[in-house]
């Protein structure tokens, strides 16, 4: 029996792993289907677009600025190895728009709006609020859910664009001032090897990332146990498990679209 206590901690831990899995498809199934059906709630959306957009901003676009100056100062010390320092404004260009923006910016939102969704949620279970939304004959999901869903998939890429740019000036600030770059050849360089793909697949990115961020936050919330300490863990539980989404759709993103 000691033998096979191993094998069966696994295997609880397997099923626990896959049911959970399973509850979060089934949440964002509802979530999916409910955007396309009335009623909406415009004033509920605006108001999530502006906490996730607008107020975001700050803490995306500084991440970006110092990301995309030390982006530089590694690549231009790489590529002073091999004689290659030229590649610096292409390679900060391409790292900021294909990868660290998307990624950069989604675990900012992540940290940021995770966070606050499911403790806003959680809050709203442990005081009864939700019961007496469906009390009067509001769906909460329709309600709670699908704004804030909708609000950061369309919210999240544009902060990403805003990411990249301000990432790529961040570079340019350290190659014009730092490395000695001349101002314009570094800018040529950027304009010369960026494609439309690359900004495009960021943007992607960006969306699918919102989408995961707001989705976690929101079914965290939902399913958060009774008093502070479960909402407690429902946040945890929330940013955590957008951080680890994130970065498995960004593997798999990556793979889709340029392998």
């Amino acid at each position: 029996m000691s033998l096979l206590s191993p094998v069966a901690a696994l295997g609880r831990v397997t099923l626990g792993l896959l049911a959970h899995l399973g509850r979060v498809a089934i949440f964002a199934a509802q979530v999916v289907s409910h955007i396309f059906r009335p009623p909406w709630y415009p004033r509920e959306f605006f108001h999530a677009l502006m906490q996730i957009g607008w107020f975001s901003l700050p803490v995306v676009g500084l991440t970006a600025l110092f990301t995309g100056g030390a982006l530089a100062l590694q690549i231009y010390a790489g590529g002073a190895r091999f004689s290659a320092e030229a590649v610096v404004p292409a390679i900060v260009a391409i790292g900021m728009v294909r990868e660290l923006g998307p990624v950069l910016g989604g675990l900012m939102v992540a940290a940021r709006v995770a966070s606050s969704i499911a403790a806003e949620i959680g809050t709203m279970k442990v005081t009864e609020q939700i019961d007496a939304l469906v009390t009067l004959s509001t769906n909460p999901l329709k309600y709670l859910a699908v704004p804030r869903v909708v609000a950061a998939t369309l919210a999240v890429p544009v902060l990403v664009g805003v990411g990249d740019a301000i990432g790529i000036m961040g570079g340019w600030l350290v190659g014009v001032n730092r490395l000695h770059f001349n101002s314009a050849a570094y800018l040529k360089n950027t304009m010369d090897f960026l494609e439309v793909w690359d900004v495009s697949s960021g943007l992607i990115k960006g969306a699918a990332f919102g989408f995961l961020v707001a989705l976690m936050g929101c079914y965290h919330g939902m399913h958060s146990g009774r008093g502070a300490q479960g909402v407690g863990a429902a946040t945890k539980a929330a940013v955590v498990s957008a951080s680890v989404l994130i970065f498995a759709a960004n593997y798999l993103l990556t793979e889709l679209f340029f392998s």
